[in-house]
């Protein structure tokens, strides 16, 4: 389970520079965040359980500030 979670540090990590590339600077930050979180947590050597439970915990904070932002935040029909 530690090996996923670099996984996802890597795949963070191509997003954090396409997003840089991109100019695209506050959402490469935040991708950089995450890599640095899946990395740190990749390393810690964890049971299978507590790394179960950290996923559940970062996709449970991913869902509900998601939903916060496309209810509040987004405003719909604004394109480029």
């Amino acid at each position: 389970m530690d090996r996923m979670f670099r996984v996802l540090a890597f795949w963070t990590g191509i997003f954090t520079v396409m997003f840089y590339i991109g100019d695209m600077i506050n959402v490469a930050l935040l991708f950089l965040i995450q890599t640095a979180f899946f990395l740190t947590v990749g390393y810690l050597k964890l049971s299978e359980r507590m790394y179960m439970y950290l996923f559940a915990a970062y996709c449970t904070i991913f869902f509900v500030g998601f939903t916060w932002y496309s209810e509040f935040i987004l405003v719909p029909g604004i394109g480029s």
